[in-house]
């Protein structure tokens, strides 16, 4: 006697089906990936903390190691072709040169802790038509950031000042400022711009001279020490009375 054929779908296949299993040779769908927010934070707290690393090594090298080049005589030498630079240490310098530099961009150099919150407030209070920015951020900006401005550049230059003077002397601030800042087209460091424009050394500077040069610091490439406009010698006669107040009232004891 023939067996009844089984028609009902209760094979592995309809079994499957029951329970909501894909048939074989289909894909499942791809789980959402959950931890991809939690990949990307981690990912930019390292980046974050890399950074920090490297901008705290480099504070710490350069407080001994006198910096070769700077980002923006790279960018001046791409441009430019060739530049001139001379690093002279602080004791090759002219003690009036300091003082000048100091009386033209920041007479409260010895007393603040590398941002000058008074100068800042004047300068809001003036709409931002009056710079605020102290040797030390100066420093920062020219030796491990870019020019222009912009807000990253500016946040940057924030954080890293008070680690570099938490890290550096005054002296040692100064001297790298006086050797990376630009005092021409192509020419940097007071070591290459005194027989530039005087033909002396750096040691040999006079206060005249050391006036002149400071009072061309905000704009070196449209202003000249060895042949002042009417208001480069205005200028540099004010910080030459400055430089004589700041060594009277003892203002230069930090870096001297």
């Amino acid at each position: 006697m023939a067996k009844p054929v089984n028609t009902s779908k209760s094979g592995p296949a309809a079994r499957r089906r029951r329970k909501g299993a894909a048939p074989k040779g289909d894909k499942p769908a791809a789980a959402p990936r959950a931890g991809l927010p939690r990949r990307i934070a981690r990912i930019a707290l390292w980046a974050g903390a890399g950074l920090l690393g490297l901008m705290g090594a480099l504070i710490l090298l350069f407080s001994t190691v006198n910096p070769p080049i700077t980002p923006y005589m790279i960018s001046e030498r791409v441009r430019l072709g060739e530049i001139a630079h001379d690093w002279v240490p602080m004791e090759e310098i002219a003690p009036v040169m300091a003082r000048a530099a100091v009386a033209a961009e920041d007479a409260n150099f010895c007393l603040h802790w590398g941002l000058d919150l008074q100068a800042i407030r004047a300068a809001m209070a003036q709409g931002g038509n009056r710079g605020a920015s102290t040797i030390s951020q100066q420093t920062v900006k020219n030796l491990y950031l870019w020019q222009g401005r912009s807000w990253p550049r500016k946040a940057l230059e924030a954080v890293m000042t008070p680690a570099v003077e938490a890290v550096w002397t005054k002296r040692r601030i100064l001297e790298t400022y006086l050797n990376v800042a630009e005092f021409d087209e192509g020419v940097f460091g007071v070591g290459h711009a005194a027989p530039h424009y005087f033909g002396v050394a750096a040691a040999d500077l006079s206060d005249l001279q050391a006036a002149r040069l400071a009072a061309i610091l905000p704009d070196p490439k449209g202003r000249s020490a060895s042949d002042p406009s009417d208001f480069v010698r205005r200028r540099a006669e004010q910080i030459r009375d400055g430089a004589a107040t700041i060594r009277r009232d003892g203002r230069d004891d930090c870096f001297e």
